[in-house]
């Protein structure tokens, strides 16, 4: 199946029935009076996170999704019938912007969320509502509302929580073969990575995380060089970027460092919260550089990028180093799961959290309550 990752569809809800004007007209009623009833609402329009689903390849052909209108309202009080609701499965992670206003209309990123895209229209009032004593017979009635109509781009942001960055042949699909099970195609040739491949990382039998990797990218990305930066939206998600550089290329001439450097520019252009996101380097293809001179050049290189970030020696196609970053990230990982709990207990409950924390007097203060005693 192709990988689809947006789309751009039409949703059209129904419009609501128009109210009925009727009235009683029976052998032995001769004063009936009004009795129309009200038209039926306009089918609505929803959108499902389902974990069975991994593209939109789907919305790429079926543009256009319209719910039915309302049935009108016809006599002896009877009301028109309802249309039903139209459900859009699309995959966990999908975002759902206004394509004219931009505005962020649902962001799907649990299995099970379903959020209303479209609301459809209610239905019109019968002349039954408005008989009263000076208005005995009532001939007015209003029609449905309309339904709502938007154009609506669709946007799939994977769910993961390492993301892989680096520049074409880094060896992203590499590492991923080497601690997941997932088997991304491998060659010798720049953007083999066509589109973003998803690894589960088992570290025990309780503990585990995802890995995302997207295509590489180059100096000028942000203006559409080689594949762009578009694949950059399914790293939004991810806790932890690791940026992959090989510390050895086929070319002399390439400067690993000046690459690097080049590549987390192209990040801040697109997303500078993408760019202040933790980031681990991983120097990867030790095996290609001389023993007597590996950990030179591994510093070398470091001291150039700034040596502030975390960072790992590894060869991704041996497994060298690779264990000691698996558990370097879970520890990480969990230390993140932990601030995020307890970031949530202390807004769900603010008198508990405050009485956890301990109460630390200064000198002075102490010095005076003991005086006081």
């Amino acid at each position: 199946m192709k990988f689809i990752d947006e789309a751009v569809i039409k949703v059209i809800a129904g419009d609501g029935g128009k109210g009925m004007v009727s009235f009683r007209r029976e052998k032995f009623v001769p004063r009936g009076g009004p009795d129309g009833g009200d038209g039926g609402r306009g089918g609505s329009v929803y959108a499902l996170a389902d974990e069975n689903i991994n593209t939109l390849v789907e919305y790429r052909f079926a543009r256009t999704h319209q719910a039915r209108n309302g049935e009108a309202g016809s006599g002896a009080d009877c009301y028109g019938r309802g249309a039903e609701d139209i459900v859009l499965r699309v995959p966990v992670g999908t975002v759902i912007t206004d394509l004219d206003s931009g505005e962020l209309i649902a962001d799907l990123a649990e299995s099970g969320i379903k959020a209303l895209l479209a609301k459809g229209g209610k239905g019109g009032l019968g002349n039954l509502h408005f008989k009263s004593s000076t208005n005995r017979a009532p001939r007015q009635s209003t029609p449905g509302e309309l339904g709502e109509r938007r154009d609506l781009k669709l946007e799939l942001r994977v769910l993961a929580d390492v993301g892989l960055l680096g520049m074409p042949n880094a060896g992203k699909s590499s590492l991923i073969r080497a601690v997941s099970a997932a088997r991304p195609k491998v060659a010798d040739y720049p953007f083999t990575t066509l589109h973003p491949q998803l690894g589960v990382v088992r570290v025990d039998h309780n503990r585990s995380f995802v890995m995302a990797d997207i295509p590489g990218l180059i100096e000028g990305a942000a203006e559409g060089a080689g594949l762009g930066h578009q694949f950059l939206r399914h790293l939004s998600r991810t806790r932890l970027l690791l940026h992959v550089i090989d510390v050895a290329p086929h070319d002399p001439e390439v400067d690993p460092a000046a690459q690097a450097k080049a590549l987390v520019q192209e990040l801040k252009k697109y997303d500078p919260a993408l760019h202040q996101r933790p980031r681990w380097i991983v120097l990867n293809k030790i095996d290609l550089l001389p023993e007597e001179t590996r950990e030179k050049t591994c510093r070398a290189l470091l001291k150039r990028l700034g040596g502030r970030n975390k960072s790992f020696m590894i060869c991704a196609v041996s497994g060298e180093g690779c264990q000691a970053l698996i558990f370097a990230i879970i520890d990480f990982l969990d230390q993140e799961k932990a601030k995020a709990t307890a970031a949530r207990a202390a807004v769900a409950d603010p008198a508990t959290a405050t009485q956890a924390q301990p109460i630390v007097l200064r000198p002075k203060q102490a010095r005076a309550k003991k005086s006081t005693a």
